[in-house]
């Protein structure tokens, strides 16, 4: 599952801000959260959380989600699970 988001450019205002949040299966069934975030054209930050059960990793994506639509930012691409970005 993967949702990118963004904020909304300004006109004259820097670069717009990004947050991509993935949540993807390993090989020995355990979840992966990826949480990537930065400014389009700069520099990223890549956070990455483990889970052992998939409904927690799937609480910990829809937070994760609803954290970042509550500060602004908006989707622009989902991709996964349907309804993935609370529509």
């Amino acid at each position: 599952m993967r949702i990118y988001l963004q904020t909304m450019p300004e006109a004259g205002a820097e670069s717009p801000r990004y947050v991509q949040i993935t949540l993807e299966q390993d090989l020995l069934g355990g979840w992966t959260l990826y949480r990537e975030s930065g400014v389009q054209g700069g520099k990223a930050m890549l956070k990455r959380e483990v889970f052992v059960d998939r409904d927690a990793a799937l609480a910990a994506f829809t937070k994760a989600r609803d954290a970042q639509i509550k500060k602004g930012f908006k989707v622009m691409f989902s991709q996964g699970q349907e309804s993935a970005h609370g529509r």
